[in-house]
């Protein structure tokens, strides 16, 4: 079956990453995705290498492996932005669309007539979601945004890292990731709406509101005590125990979310008595004496190798598990079952590794049908196809810098 997105068409005027990730999760439910991208430069992650994507006579291409994380599933179109008769493809494109994504600063698109209010003239219909650092509306607004600064500014960096060290970002780019999700869910609930009302509406998703949001419990724990939290490195600030501990020769992680899981892990670990200390019994008494509890634990853990520990708290049903590095996720046998891994057909590549989306459904698979595309792939097809133009009129527009 086709997927549950199978009738909606996307435009995706997006570059980099937090837009690019809702475009593709939209792709990946079965929206039919054309990303409009500059004649020549493309996207601006297609530059951000090395690693390039290799072709398959293993030299570099001109494409980032950073941009075929974010552009599976599209179709590809140069359109010049700045030219009125480009300005004019992408009117006609959003008319026929069900959803237009961009993150443009605040007010670029309306410069060429193509902001909300433009295309909700040609298409009320239109679901128009913009990705910006601040938002549509406050003093920041027109500020540009990227993940790095976003992640100190909203909070992230200070509660990660080791305690008195450097702020740390995380290791991968969570305020534009986190952000695409939030766009995909609200573009979702729009076309429900719209399938409702039949009007369409524009969605206003800001960097910074989705950082601030990905903090969850540290928001609430500083509104409860008043006091901003702090680094505490690998521990968690109201879970214990909750974090690694170096074994005999490297490191497990045990996660006890209740007091049911710490009670089994102390029986399988042979330390029973720390079950029944007052000082540890309840989760509450062990995030007060965090620090003994510790001490105590790591002695245990010091005693025995990795596996020895994994094989002991699976046996147990102590959640655990290893500290893997990327090459050693993809050889998790969990992951191989799953299908983590798919490889999709390249015009120059060949087949190109690329990871699975998540989302499972029973009745309305995902289907990875296209890989990311080649700067342009679709241009002449999708004039032709979706606008009518002849091929004298497309040769005209390549003539003329427009595509």
């Amino acid at each position: 079956m086709a997927g549950p997105l199978s009738h909606v068409k996307v435009l995706d005027l997006s570059r980099v990453l937090a837009g690019p990730w809702a475009g593709q999760n939209l792709a990946d439910l079965g929206a039919e995705v054309i990303k409009v991208e500059r004649p020549k430069v493309g996207d601006d992650s297609r530059g951000f290498g090395p690693p390039w994507v290799k072709d398959d006579t293993g030299k570099d291409t001109r494409d980032s492996a950073y941009f075929t994380s974010a552009n599976r599933g599209k179709k590809s179109t140069t359109v010049n932005l700045s030219s009125p008769a480009g300005q004019a493809i992408v009117r006609e494109l959003a008319r026929g669309s069900d959803v237009l994504i961009e993150n443009y600063k605040f007010g670029d698109l309306g410069r060429y007539g193509l902001g909300y209010e433009d295309l909700k003239a040609v298409n009320p219909r239109l679901i128009y979601c913009s990705v910006t650092g601040f938002g549509q509306t406050g003093p920041y607004r027109e500020r540009p945004g990227y993940d790095f600064m976003i992640q100190g500014m909203g909070g992230m960096m200070s509660v990660t890292g080791e305690p008195g060290g450097e702020p740390m970002r995380a290791g991968v780019p969570v305020a534009d990731i986190i952000t695409g999700m939030y766009a995909s869910i609200a573009i979702c609930a729009a076309l429900a709406h719209r399938a409702q009302s039949g009007i369409g509406q524009h969605l206003d998703l800001a960097l910074l509101d989705s950082q601030i949001a990905l903090l969850a419990y540290q928001n609430t724990n500083y509104f409860a005590t008043g006091k901003p939290p702090s680094r505490i490195g690998n521990l968690h600030p109201n879970i214990v125990p909750y974090q690694p501990f170096r074994t005999a020769d490297g490191e497990v992680i045990i996660a006890c979310g209740n007091d049911n899981l710490y009670r089994r892990f102390c029986e399988a670990a042979g330390c029973p008595e720390l079950a029944g200390d007052a000082r540890f019994a309840t989760n509450g008494k062990r995030v007060e004496n965090r620090v003994e509890l510790t001490r105590l634990l790591q002695g245990i853990f010091a005693k025995r190798p990795t596996q020895d520990w994994l094989e002991l708290l699976e046996a147990a049903g102590v959640p655990n598990g290893p500290i893997n590095n990327v090459a050693q996720v993809f050889e998790e046998p969990q992951v191989r079952a799953r299908g983590v891994r798919v490889e999709l057909d390249h015009p120059v590549a060949g087949k190109l590794p690329t990871v699975a989306s998540p989302m499972r459904f029973s009745g309305t698979p995902v289907e990875h049908r296209l890989a990311p595309p080649l700067l342009g792939q679709h241009t002449e097809e999708i004039l032709r196809e979706r606008l009518g133009r002849s091929a004298a009129q497309i040769a005209a527009l390549r003539a003329e810098g427009v595509i």
